[in-house]
């Protein structure tokens, strides 16, 4: 049972809060700069300083590391003048002129332990994101660069830490240019946005938590790099307020008549306070359109997405921030992230004792 009441009384928003979850996901930015003290520290750049490679490889491995490995890959896409491989463990023709990058707070993961090991072996260039203790950061001693965190943070909220390594070190190899001072400054920006005492009406993450609220959130994203987002969205969501989402590309997501149908009437009613209407099937659904990119593309899918999907939501970064599409994903990640925890704490499926009863008068 939901208790909405909750999200606006910061008293017993902080008391439900024991884990201190909307505290440590606040410090993104912090996160963010650490990050890149440790990288200037240990001369990152210097240290990739090989020219173009011929490869760069993203490990994907559970939690956060696949969302943010999709996110750098879509943001790399476009212009970037070598492959990107998203893969789960080194490919085996890896050798001297490829780079490769992991993220990953589960020291002790074996299998991805072995795979940078190998990855070393062959003479790749090595860039890691995890503790600085147990096998996965003992395989790349002394044969790679180890970014270990310096703002303690649960893992499921260390995705801005992953995140800013993968920028720091396409950065340093000239594939993409990422300014991740700018990047820090508007993920603090967005955290006082969604400032625990702010009320809903002005608080974004507070506002989207009750919009999907008793919901199946179907994240459609226009572009992407927001489907990308809108991964790690759904991510957040089962991980804090154990709700499942869709996430697809809208052109992918309008080609399954039942589930557009059923969007199509679901996203009717607007009202955050009115009780959900049953889309046909008996499932309450709410549509958010993710556009991260602008242009002409990003325009004409827009339209068009409003033009089927008249009652959805449409969450654009870019019509409230002035930013490159790096941090507008950023942002938008981690408003998705807050959301998630402001829903799992008022519906108590996270927080205290798991379980919260409406104030009584």
């Amino acid at each position: 049972m939901l208790d909405d009441s909750l999200l606006d009384d910061s008293a017993r928003l902080a008391d439900a809060d024991r884990a201190g979850l909307l505290r440590a996901a606040a410090m993104a930015g912090a996160q963010v700069r650490a990050t890149a003290e440790a990288a200037a520290e240990l001369e990152l750049s210097e240290r990739l300083d090989v020219g173009r490679p011929r490869s760069l490889v993203l490990i994907d491995r559970p939690g956060v590391s696949r969302t943010l490995t999709r996110l750098l890959a879509a943001l790399l896409a476009p212009s970037c003048p070598v492959p990107v491989v998203v893969a789960e463990s080194v490919p085996a023709w890896i050798g001297a002129l490829d780079v490769v990058f992991a993220h990953t707070d589960d020291a002790g993961d074996r299998e991805l332990a072995a795979s940078l090991e190998r990855a070393a072996r062959f003479g790749a260039s090595v860039v890691l994101s995890a503790p600085a203790e147990g096998p996965v950061a003992a395989a790349v001693a002394g044969k790679g660069v180890l970014l270990a965190p310096r703002v303690p943070v649960p893992p499921e909220l260390a995705f801005p830490r992953g995140l800013a390594a993968g920028l720091l070190t396409a950065n340093a190899l000239g594939l993409l240019v990422a300014d991740v001072q700018e990047l820090a400054d508007q993920l603090d920006l967005e955290a006082e946005k969604d400032y625990l005492a702010r009320e809903s009406f002005a608080n974004p993450a507070k506002a989207l938590a009750l919009r999907v609220a008793d919901r199946v959130p179907l994240l459609w994203g226009l572009d992407p790099v927001a489907v990308a987002v809108g991964e790690h969205a759904a991510h957040a969501f089962a991980a804090y307020a154990a709700l499942v989402c869709d996430v697809e590309d809208y052109r992918q997501a309008l080609a399954r008549p039942a589930l557009r149908r059923a969007a199509q009437s679901g996203g009717a009613e607007r009202d955050i306070f009115a009780d959900p209407d049953d889309s046909p099937g008996g499932v309450a659904t709410r549509v958010l359109l993710l556009s991260v990119r602008t242009g002409p593309a990003t325009e004409a899918a827009r339209y068009q997405a409003e033009e089927y999907l008249p009652g959805a939501d449409l969450i654009a970064p870019a019509e409230e921030i002035e930013a490159d599409e790096i941090v507008r994903a950023a942002v938008l990640a981690l408003r998705f992230e807050l959301a998630a925890v402001y829903l799992g704490l008022a519906a108590g499926s996270i927080g205290g004792a798991g379980r919260y009863e409406p104030a009584s008068a």
